[in-house]
């Protein structure tokens, strides 16, 4: 069969409104389509639906329940609670449901789901739902069904005589299933989620009594599981479905007789003696392996130390090693991701080392061990939890809440001990170490461990090595992880960290260094952690007293809101104006009060006009005009692909074995992960590459399907050129995204765009200077810029200072060419400085992809604003440098007509080759060689801010 995507506009709003990733909404698409083919109404003829699916989805080979039940199998850390929220409000949106079951497995599932579909939580998963915002779904759970909760709210159930009950609760199934549930949209009826624990309809209490749901309720008249089981709608979300196939689960579930059962698993299969036995009913499979591939969860690497040899070593001393080796991974970790997140204004994440202990009594003696003073001084000992079977009242409490809460920066737990507690459910992403020390076989190990910490707690991969990894610390275990991990039909992949002994005792910190007139005027960075060290400025505090430093950060305060202003300060030179400096004392007044304001005469009054004057002064002393700028298209804008020739030499895609495809699946649906987007089989071979294509935001198929399917034809003529008809099919359908990505890259450089003109708009007249972030050695002292260093290659792991004129303290270099270079702008240039990330927004294309380009140097002297650029001299003329160059010429030469409108310097871009840095160079001589100008462009790529 064969799914349209975007075609079904619920879908579209769904997927849009939740920001679902492809994955997910390629599932939803398969619900929408199950809609259509099914009948999805009470008692079913199951033989019937069940050859309904199978003729749009062969591989489903049965239901494996009494009703139509499938599986959707999403690998951990891709979204399946996010899903069930998408499953849920489609089926009220476009069909009408309004009864849903939520099944967990275990009291841990049970309680997170709750809470994720509880608004206002932090994971809500109808965020974003209008319809759930006026009228949010009613919530019933296991403690609160009793009471008729779910029943009295329902508009299908009325009042009657009933013999159960006298004046119970009934349920009233009215005739034209889907036109009766759509009529519970019009009356803005709130639709049930019933979230119950397995346990709760599972299993029989003391005596052989039925459970609790299944016996009659005075409120309800009837039990509360026969109310559902009689529902005309009600549909069954099974999360952890794997743990639902025992004899017992099955028939509680069949008993519910739900008209559609949607189950989600990340491993769709159930161990016995005999091995895995494979699920009957999956519809959807999305593997470890392709969420990886995809970018959608963390890279698992396994660590060890370089030339580690265990002979001679107990096993007691080599647990302790990687454990220790573990803790000082784990700050090195978490200094990468505090330095990160000051780079890129991000939160900060505080990352926690997982321990597995052997048993609890194992767990116990670690536990006593890292709350030792022997373990790290003593620094980690509230800083550690023992979560296992151990722990019984107010420990157990304790315990849980602890581990509920680890992900906040607020609660200090940066170690947890378990055994074999943590399991599915427990939903975090701020695990970055697992140091194993149970003895288990290397696929238990991997497949095990690493499920809990795959989750990214940016929602996506950073390109940032120690952000996007997980680290397996397994010294004694690491080339057996690392064959398990490479042997064919394996989940994943691993990477390989080899880290030497001084990596691995050397303390590293967050340098965090602000420019000298945040310093001076007493600016704090804010989230400051036990990892952070402010770069010490050389600027002497500006005001003196603590009123005259609150009024000061006032006025600090309007100004930076004056920066989207620029009708009123079109550059920081206007901050002197007497209206300005007027508008600022009385904003300032306004907000100022006294530290003491009942104690008149004993402090002495503040000058707030004198302090406005002073800091606005200081702003334009220590500030540099950079405007922000945004080009757009004026008038009409049309756009293209120029037509060309596919180069496909490096296209040389083999056919997968049948052993290959058996072992990369891991079950008997081969076809499942083959195939392309949706499983789809087209008609032609060409369709696999148009259909991967237009799922790029930026190809229409409308605008370009002839040019789209001569892409396409040129190949299939290619694989055909090597392969047979079937053979280059297979490769079609297994390869999709990856050629679709080839030929979408290449289509970049033939895209055209022109419009009748293009104008700068200017929304900041001047732009505060962000703080940098760098991680460096904790004991590594600032070097002098002025002297080079002995091991040039390793200059980047370096913090310099001692500057005359850059309007930051300190500053780091990734090459002895940027220290000559600062060298001379700090000699000739009135002031300087090297940006930091987001300081401009010039983004430039190159790839397919609009990227931040981040300028390496800033200088200003009496004539001009210089963006210097120096590039090795064999690079000059790399395609990314240009792209980078013409981006950089356009922004400077916006800036420039902006500056002249205003009275202000021009803008000039300076690239220049490194054996051109030489200290004896001028900034002026520099400027002169190396000045790349404007030039005018007839049709434009698409740039951001520009680039010809």
């Amino acid at each position: 069969m064969s799914i349209t995507p975007g075609m079904n506009p619920q879908v579209n709003s769904v997927s849009n409104r939740l920001s679902l990733r492809p994955p997910q909404r390629d599932s939803l698409e398969i619900l929408a389509r199950l809609a259509e083919i099914l009948p999805l109404e009470k008692d079913q003829d199951s033989a019937d639906c069940l050859a309904r699916v199978r003729a749009e989805f062969p591989y489903v080979e049965s239901f494996e329940r009494d009703f139509p039940s499938l599986c959707f199998a999403l690998a951990t850390g891709v979204g399946k609670t996010r899903l069930m929220g998408a499953f849920i409000a489609y089926l009220y949106r476009a069909e009408g449901f309004r009864h849903f079951f939520v099944l967990a497995p275990n009291l841990t599932i049970y309680n997170k789901l709750i809470a994720d579909f509880t608004p206002n939580t932090p994971k809500y998963v109808f965020r974003g739902i209008a319809e759930f915002t006026t009228t949010p779904p009613e919530i019933i759970t296991g403690e609160n069904y009793e009471g008729g909760r779910g029943v009295r709210s329902d508009p299908e159930a009325v009042q009657v005589a009933s013999t159960a009950a006298p004046g119970g609760w009934a349920l009233r199934s009215p005739e034209g299933t889907r036109q009766a549930r759509l009529f519970s949209q019009l009356i803005d009826a709130p639709i049930h989620v019933n979230i119950f624990n397995i346990a709760k309809i599972n299993s029989e209490v003391r005596g052989g009594k039925a459970p609790r749901i299944k016996r009659l309720s005075e409120y309800i008249g009837q039990s509360y599981f026969e109310y559902l089981s009689r529902l005309d709608d009600l549909v069954l979300l099974m999360d952890e479905s794997h743990r639902y196939r025992a004899s017992a689960g099955v028939r509680a579930i069949n008993e519910l007789k739900p008209v559609l059962g949607l189950e989600l698993t990340a491993t769709p299969f159930v161990e016995t003696s005999r091995g895995p036995v494979a699920f009957q009913n999956v519809i959807y499979d999305y593997p470890l392996g392709k969420a990886m591939a995809d970018g959608f969860v963390k890279e698992p690497a396994v660590v060890t130390r370089k030339d580690f040899n265990p002979s001679g070593m107990s096993p007691d001393e080599i647990e302790q090693m990687k454990l220790e080796d573990g803790i000082r991974l784990h700050q090195t970790v978490k200094v990468e991701l505090e330095t990160y997140a000051r780079q890129t204004d991000s939160r900060i994440v505080k990352p926690f080392v997982l321990v597995i202990a052997r048993d609890t009594t194992h767990a116990a003696q670690l536990l006593a061990l890292i709350k030792s003073d022997v373990f790290f001084a003593g620094r980690y000992r509230e800083k550690v939890i023992q979560v296992d079977s151990s722990m019984t009242g107010a420990k157990e409490d304790e315990m849980i809440q602890r581990l509920l809460d680890v992900e906040s920066p607020d609660e200090p737990t940066e170690i947890v001990i378990h055994v074999n507690m943590l399991k599915e459910g427990w939903d975090v992403t701020n695990l970055y170490t697992i140091v194993p020390l149970r003895a288990a076989n290397a696929r238990t190990l991997i497949e095990q461990s690493i499920g809990r910490g795959l989750r990214l707690p940016y929602g996506k991969r950073t390109g940032v090595s120690a952000v996007d990894r997980l680290n397996i610390v397994a010294h004694d275990r690491f080339q057996e992880i690392v064959e398990e991990a490479n042997r064919p039909g394996s989940a994943i992949r691993v990477q390989q960290l080899v880290l030497t002994g001084d990596q691995l005792v050397q303390q590293t910190v967050t340098v965090v260094a602000q420019s000298q007139l945040a310093a001076a005027l007493g600016v704090q960075p804010p989230q400051q952690t036990s990892s952070t060290l402010v770069a010490p400025s050389t600027a002497p505090p500006a005001f003196a007293t603590p009123e005259e430093q609150k009024a000061a950060s006032l006025a600090y305060e309007a100004i930076r809101k004056l920066e989207s202003r620029p009708d009123v300060a079109s550059s920081v030179s206007r901050l002197q104006d007497k209206q300005v400096q007027a508008d600022l004392v009385k904003q300032v007044t306004e907000q100022y009060r006294p530290f003491q304001p009942d104690l008149p005469g004993i402090m002495p009054e503040v000058d707030i006009a004198a302090i406005v004057a002073k800091t606005a002064a200081m702003v334009v002393q220590q500030t540099i005009d950079i405007p922000r700028i945004l080009v757009v298209p004026a008038g009409e804008i049309r756009c293209g692909y120029k037509p060309f020739s596919l180069e496909l030499g490096s296209l040389n895609y083999q056919p997968p074995s049948e052993e290959l495809w058996v072992q990369h699946l891991r079950t008997n649906i081969r076809e499942v992960i083959a195939l392309g987007k949706g499983n789809d089989i087209e008609a032609r071979p060409e369709d696999y590459v148009v259909a991967g294509l237009i799922d790029f935001d930026d190809v229409s198929y409308d605008d370009h399907a002839d040019f789209l399917y001569d892409l396409a034809g040129q190949v299939v003529e290619h694989l055909r050129s090597y392969l047979s008809a079937d053979d280059a099919k297979k490769v079609l359908r297994c390869y999709q995204k990856q050629i679709s990505q080839f030929v979408h890259a290449q289509m970049q450089e033939h895209y055209w765009e022109e419009a009748t003109g293009y104008e700068a708009k200017v929304s900041r007249g001047f732009t505060e200077l962000k703080a940098s972030a760098y991680t460096a050695s904790a004991n590594e002292p600032i070097r002098d810029f002025m002297e080079p260093v002995p091991d040039k290659g390793n200059i980047g792991k370096y913090i310099f200072g001692g500057f005359q004129r850059c309007l930051y303290p300190v500053q780091k270099f990734q090459s002895d060419t940027e220290r000559k270079l600062a060298v001379i702008v700090d000699r000739d240039s009135l002031k300087w400085f090297r940006p930091a990330k987001g300081q401009f927004q010039i983004f430039y294309l190159f790839d397919g992809n609009h990227q931040e380009y981040q300028p390496d140097f800033v200088a200003e002297d009496t004539s001009a604003i210089y963006m210097i650029e120096p590039k090795a001299a064999n690079a000059m003329d790399d395609p990314e440098v240009i792209a980078k160059r013409n981006a950089a010429v356009e922004w400077c030469a916006h800036a420039t007509h902006y500056a002249e409108s205003i009275g202000g310097r021009p803008w000039k871009y300076l690239l220049v080759p490194h054996d051109a840095v030489n200290t004896n160079m001028t900034l002026e001589g520099l400027a002169s060689a190396y000045q790349v100008k404007p030039a005018s462009c007839a049709v434009r790529p698409r740039h951001a801010n520009g680039g010809c």
